[in-house]
């Protein structure tokens, strides 16, 4: 990998997590209301996916998006001031955090819903494949979803007419506070998708170039019109389900065991003055910012003090995005009457 497709992974990457943990700040102090669903421990899913994707795929996700959203383009300020509800977001002010979209950038949507994301993808790759374009669709789903009818209804569909979607399953091994296992009787996901002939593969999720990899592999295999493809990337969020829920379901012993591979911590030990040895980091296990922050090092890409310019740069943007937030206006009456009339004649949104 090049050094600027690299030193891109690893400002997404970091820009996630600082983005989410300050939107935990502002939670807390009354700016962002309504339910939130954090990100952390997740960022080489959205980061390894979307930079894989062309700027003309489809990105559809769930309601724990703002990631996704901000890796495919859109300012942090307009993803800030949606979750503050704010009338410069990106949604208006009047969709929050569960309802981010941004159509001039193909990302269509978070969706509140549980398995929505499905039947929403299959809708539009049913668009592309109409006008035999060279498009693919980014479907993101939890494994929380696997257990939804709209999820058999849209594979079935999507391998019977060879459908240009990848199906990406962010598996956190937890649907709200209840184990994969406990919840499907198959929970390796990726097995599912035997049973519609869906090719899939089953990926370490906190790995950003394993993840990256793989995507680029299903997306030239879809763009050669052999339908759909499947992926299961097996991660962990740090936090609970959203800021309601403390997650006290989970062992301690889990949470910290998973703390340990958690990639920022370990690329910003890199940085202190004394050193892990390879065999700590061996005993931390596999990592995914430490893996990337590595290969940046050993390619001559990113010496530490260009690293630490590279974080200030990251934490001046989301100080940026809160500020843009703060001094926005909220929406009027106007712009919710607008809203509610905007496809009542006729019109289309694509």
């Amino acid at each position: 990998m090049d050094r600027d497709r690299a030193l891109a992974l690893l400002h997404d990457m970091l820009l996630g997590r600082k983005f989410e943990e300050r939107c935990a700040r502002e939670y807390m102090n009354g700016n962002i209301a309504g339910f939130l669903h954090l990100y952390p421990g997740e960022e080489a899913v959205a980061v390894g996916v979307i930079h894989a994707c062309e700027a003309s795929d489809y990105i559809v996700s769930t309601y724990r998006e703002h990631v996704h959203a901000l890796v495919r383009g859109v300012p942090a300020g307009e993803v800030m001031a949606e979750l503050f509800g704010k009338r410069t977001g990106c949604s208006r002010g009047m969709g929050g955090s569960m309802h981010l979209f941004d159509p001039e950038r193909r990302f269509m949507g978070g969706y509140a819903i549980v398995g929505e994301t499905y039947p929403v993808a299959i809708g539009l790759a049913y668009g592309i494949a109409m006008r035999n374009l060279p498009e693919a669709v980014i479907c993101f789903f939890g494994d929380g979803a696997v257990n939804q009818g709209t999820f058999h209804e849209s594979l079935n569909m999507a391998a019977l007419w060879k459908l240009p979607v990848l199906f990406v399953c962010e598996n956190n091994q937890y649907a709200i506070g209840t184990e994969v296992h406990r919840h499907s009787a198959v929970p390796e996901v990726y097995k599912r998708a035997a049973a519609y002939r869906i090719p899939t593969e089953r990926v370490d999720g906190m790995d950003v170039l394993a993840v990256h990899k793989a995507t680029e592999h299903a997306l030239r295999q879809i763009r050669a019109g052999t339908g759909p493809w499947l992926l299961e990337c097996l991660t962990y969020r740090f936090r609970g389900h959203s800021m309601a829920d403390p997650g006290h379901y989970r062992p301690p012993v889990e949470v910290k065991a998973h703390q340990r591979i958690d990639p920022l911590e370990l690329a910003l030990r890199e940085l202190s003055p004394i050193y892990p040895t390879p065999e700590q980091i061996a005993a931390a296990g596999p990592d995914a910012i430490l893996k990337l922050r590595q290969y940046c090092s050993d390619q001559g890409h990113l010496p530490d003090e260009d690293f630490r310019q590279l974080e200030a740069q990251v934490d001046a943007e989301v100080e940026a995005a809160v500020r843009f937030a703060l001094e926005s206006p909220e929406p009027s009456l106007e712009d919710a009457w607008q809203a509610l009339l905007a496809n009542r004649r006729g019109e289309t949104l694509l």
